[in-house]
């Protein structure tokens, strides 16, 4: 080897200045994750309880659901802290209400007004639903009789026809 590669090779394993002692390669710090750690110890010291079978946690924001599935829920009431932790989903309001409507209370009752008008800008013609199903309907009614007509004349003035293609 010439002289330029050790120099080049004695330069990148010195960590320190002239007279240092070298490394064969760099010690590589790893970086502890403290947040979590930090997080923990400030809601110790505020106080937080554990709140136990808590299936499911939503969390509403404008058209948009944010929802946690068997999340692990944390409060101190005195301090006004709650802590949701999981993995969270994000859905629309429409997708999800059917199956949360029955947890909604009559302070939502605003809140649902204001999807069923949603629903129907939405869909325009489903006012006029009804009145098409009810037209339909009238196919099937009995027709009002005629006075001097009956149904067998029509029928013996058809047969003929057929018997004659």
């Amino acid at each position: 080897m010439n002289r330029e590669k050790l120099m080049k090779m004695a330069n990148t394993v010195r960590t320190g200045g002239k007279g240092t002692v070298r490394r064969k390669k760099k010690a590589v710090h790893k970086t502890t994750t403290t947040d979590d750690k930090r997080l923990q110890s400030t809601l110790k010291r505020v106080g937080v309880n554990s709140i136990p079978a808590i299936e499911e946690v939503n969390i509403f924001k404008d058209d948009v659901v944010i929802q946690f599935i068997n999340p692990k829920v944390q409060a101190s009431i005195a301090a006004n802290t709650w802590v949701v932790s999981g993995t969270p989903q994000t859905k629309k309001l429409q997708d999800i209400l059917p199956q949360i409507i029955s947890q909604l209370g009559p302070d939502n009752l605003d809140n649902l007004k204001k999807l069923a008008e949603q629903f129907q800008k939405q869909a325009p013609g489903a006012g006029d639903v009804p009145a098409t199903i009810q037209e339909e309907d009238d196919d099937d009614d009995v027709p009002d009789l005629v006075v001097g007509e009956t149904f067998e004349t029509p029928a013996t003035e058809e047969a003929p026809k057929a018997a004659a293609s």
